[in-house]
């Protein structure tokens, strides 16, 4: 899950976008405006040295880099310009650079057809997924889900209900009846119970004015369908939304919140809620996920890359990785033995990846592309490990939302697609 702006009609514009209604003021924010002031002054040479002013504040985005090779053909460079985005497309990445009229002669240059072979090659779909469940209601919009068997529970970030995917689904609780909003990251609960985190976003349907910004972690019982636990973040000035959780033996859970980047700590047997990492350190923490050691939290920053937190002193170091590998835009990230399962929707094409991890865990020395480009795909945003098999949601459509919060008639159902690991 991204909280953002429905892109853009260019791809340049999307990048200066992308964002924005989260992000705090730092460099990369300063240099952004400088970006799109110069851009609408026409004055090339600023553009470009903006540009580099935001990837030296943000090393390796994609989004940076984008808008330095934009610029820097916009100032001439149209070479130098094609070597950028060449290299992005290496990473997975395309940003449509067919389409944009302003970057047309690029496509003159000699090495043109072999970036044109890359991106045609990104947008084949890969990986062989089966559909384990569908649900009918098209604006449902599925983040989190749990499966047990051939049962699943997915939840709606759009209508704030849970339910019971089968033959016929059963709703098991909606915002009336727990005291809760759109519905995010999901869990089964070590001693039962499927937990939840719960946010009032603007994309929630019956959104007010005096909740909006309030999230919390949540129990259901889904026997009987009753709201056993409530944990709500106390009520601040600053919106916030916990996205994804992980547990930590029975009594520990800690929780990322995407708008600010601060890591919470919550005692269930407290019901209390902790700050152990403050907002602004990380910028929009997404999914996270436990080491094998139980030491080591793996958290995906979705602006940032990849960060690992040691649960003893809460420091936080950035995971490396070659040029050629990408680590920005994870949403969902899990763990299959001693591979990280990665859910990247905050790239295009959107994939689902697996990253092999050095012996000391501190960087990332390979990538396999489980899945990509499928006709199923309208970002693919959360998942669980059964196993050796990845279930995740295959279309949340998130990226259909418009600016007033507001969906198109006649969306597909959620798909949950199966793969092997």
């Amino acid at each position: 899950m991204q909280i953002r702006p429905k892109r853009a009609l260019t791809p340049f514009c999307w990048c200066l976008l992308l964002f924005a209604g989260a992000a705090l003021a730092d460099n990369y924010s300063d240099a952004r405006a400088e970006l799109v002031e110069a851009y609408q002054a026409g004055e090339f040479p600023a553009m470009v040295r903006a540009a580099e002013n935001a990837l030296a504040a943000r090393p390796g985005y994609p989004g940076a880099l984008f808008n330095l090779a934009y610029a820097t053909s916009l100032n001439g460079g149209h070479a130098e310009a094609l070597a950028i985005l060449q290299g992005l497309a290496e990473q997975g990445v395309d940003y449509g650079v067919a389409d944009a009229d302003e970057l047309a002669a690029l496509q003159e240059l000699p090495k043109w057809p072999q970036y044109a072979a890359t991106i045609a090659e990104l947008n084949t779909p890969v990986g062989e997924a089966a559909v384990a469940f569908r649900h009918a209601t098209g604006d449902f919009v599925p983040e989190g889900i749990v499966v047990d068997g051939e049962t699943a529970w997915i939840g709606s970030v759009r209508h704030g209900y849970i339910e019971r995917l089968g033959p016929e689904p059963v709703r098991l609780s909606d915002p009336g009846a727990g005291g809760h909003w759109s519905v995010f990251g999901m869990h089964a609960g070590p001693q039962g119970g499927l937990w939840y985190a719960s946010a009032a976003v603007p994309q929630f349907v019956d959104i007010d004015a005096e909740s909006q910004g309030r999230t919390g972690l949540f129990r259901l019982d889904p026997d009987t369908g009753e709201t056993t636990v409530r944990a709500v973040l106390p009520d601040t000035d600053t919106e916030q939304v916990l996205g994804d959780f992980v547990f930590v033996g029975e009594e520990t859970i800690y929780a990322t919140e995407s708008l600010t980047g601060a890591l919470y700590r919550y005692s269930i047997s407290d019901n209390e809620f902790t700050e152990v990492i403050a907002p602004g350190k990380l910028r929009s923490m997404q999914g996270l996920v436990l080491d094998a050691s139980g030491r080591f939290l793996y958290v995906a920053d979705y602006v940032g890359g990849l960060y690992r937190v040691d649960l003893d002193d809460y420091s936080t170091q950035k995971v490396s990785a070659p040029a050629n590998i990408n680590l920005f835009g994870i949403d969902g990230l899990y763990r299959h033995s001693d591979r990280l399962i990665a859910i990247q929707n905050g790239v295009q094409p959107n994939r689902v990846a697996a990253f092999d991890l050095a012996d000391d865990g501190l960087a990332v020395t390979a990538v396999k592309v489980l899945a990509r480009s499928l006709p199923e795909f309208d970002e693919p945003t959360l998942g669980t490990v059964v196993g050796d098999e990845f279930l995740f949601v295959a279309n949340s459509h998130w990226n259909r939302f418009d600016r007033d919060g507001n969906l198109p008639p006649d969306l597909q159902g959620p798909v949950i697609l199966r793969l092997q690991l």
